[in-house]
């Protein structure tokens, strides 16, 4: 989005645990910032080296270290990008219990310290409760060996839970621990289309009641974002090319049985049209047409970038009030922006998008903090799944109390006592002001 420009004049890339420890033993003893990076392909500048910090890559650390194929446990370095995990577990009957549009590049460790979201968190949760252990090192060279592979581990304070969305602050993720779940046989996806936000309301509460176990994830987006997506994204097609509803649904079922679910998804379908509920729509009848149905949701993002300036916002929001955002921005904004929403209607996450033709200081000023406060207001949360990084760690405020805030600042001080874990980030510290990078 063109908000941050990296300044380091040091990129390390170690391929060991003992030398992250080697290297953080001596930035601290010489206060030099540290950025922990990943995959790179986050939002809120949480791995960019804003001003002159020692870029620490994981990506040289990409071995799988242990796959129990009888549970379905998995031991892994950081640096693994998540589709390689996925593509490993998937051939042992196994899938990774996050999917991410940007798999191709994003990495475990990136995921796990973000606190990663994505497609498959309405059916399988998200990280805090898949991450069996982690191995951190701290800020002073400490290695932190968390990293268990048991179901059930209920000794003392679950400390690997402070690393999954620290981004970085409170230590370096350098192994992870996660339990993946089968890879079940029968997949069904569909793209419905809506008249208006409230029948896609209700045609979730549908879904849950009617598909239960096997629903798996609900996306939605508007008029606005699909037609984006088929003007800027090649080798897209519109699902329902005579349809041109305001809202459009894809509804993915996964289970064991694909007589059962597809009788269910069936009927589920045929008592949402009886009820108004949808007025069009089409079952994916092969991998192909399914995957094509995905690449219109999950290509929003990139076609986005495609279309000019984009400023992006990463929200939760109580369902009943999701889309209410993206309408009160359009009448904020007129014609100065193109306003799109889109995003998991199945954990109430959206996805706003503010497209104009060119980056503008005016047009920044009446999105933000507007943005934020009406998210607040709401009783939302500023960041679903993306973080805070740099772009909203002045912005915490709207989402979290004073006191709790406090108490965040207190784990990084007691952690990160120097302040050189990715500076800048997730916290508006003033004790991380004084850290200043030196040339070495």
């Amino acid at each position: 989005m063109n908000k941050y420009e990296g300044h380091s004049q040091l990129l390390l890339r170690p391929r060991t645990t003992q030398q992250v420890s080697e290297i953080l033993q001596y930035c601290y003893a010489g206060r030099l910032a540290v950025v922990p990076q990943g995959g790179n392909t986050g939002l809120v500048g949480g791995s960019v080296p804003v001003f002159d910090e020692v870029i620490l890559n994981l990506g040289a650390m990409n071995k799988i270290l242990n796959f129990d194929e009888a549970s379905g446990i998995l031991v892994c370095e950081a640096g693994c990008i998540l589709e390689s995990l996925d593509n490993y577990v998937g051939s042992r009957g196994y899938v990774m219990p996050l999917d991410l549009g940007a798999k191709g590049s994003c990495q475990i460790g990136g995921n796990v310290s973000t606190n990663a979201g994505g497609l498959r968190l309405l059916r399988y949760g998200s990280l805090h409760g898949n991450v069996l252990g982690l191995e951190v090192v701290l800020a002073d060279g400490t290695v932190l060996d968390l990293l268990g592979t048991l179901r059930k581990d209920n000794t003392g304070y679950d400390l690997k839970q402070l690393f999954i969305g620290g981004e970085g602050t409170l230590g370096v993720v350098t192994k992870v621990s996660i339990i993946t779940p089968p890879k079940l046989a029968s997949t069904n996806v569909a793209f419905l289309a809506c008249e208006d936000y409230v029948s896609c309301q209700k045609t979730f509460a549908q879904a849950k009641l009617q598909l239960g176990e096997i629903l798996s994830a609900f996306e939605f987006l508007d008029r606005y974002a699909l037609d984006v997506v088929l003007k800027h994204l090649d080798g897209t097609r519109d699902p329902l090319p005579d349809s041109k509803q305001h809202f459009y649904l894809l509804v993915e079922t996964t289970g064991s049985n694909q007589l059962h679910d597809k009788e269910k998804l069936d009927a589920f379908l045929e008592s949402a049209i009886e009820q108004g509920l949808i007025t069009d729509g089409a079952v994916a009848q092969d991998i192909s047409q399914a995957a094509s149905f995905w690449k219109v949701r999950e290509g929003v993002a990139e076609a986005m970038g495609k279309g000019g300036a984009v400023y992006k916002y990463d929200l939760s929001i109580p369902l009943k009030d999701l889309y209410t955002l993206v309408e009160d921005m359009r009448s904020r904004l007129k014609d100065s922006a193109t306003v799109v929403g889109y995003g998991h209607m199945g954990d109430g996450n959206l996805h706003l998008n503010i497209m104009a033709p060119k980056y503008d200081n005016e047009l920044l000023a009446q999105i933000e903090p507007y943005v934020y406060e009406w998210t607040a207001a709401a009783k939302g949360s500023i960041s679903a799944e993306h973080g805070l990084g740099f772009m909203k760690a002045k912005a915490i405020h709207y989402s979290k109390s004073t006191a709790a805030v406090q108490v965040m600042e207190g784990f990084k001080k007691l952690l990160d006592p120097r302040g050189i874990l990715n500076p800048y980030k997730v916290l508006p510290s003033p004790s991380e002001s004084h850290v200043i990078s030196e040339a070495t």
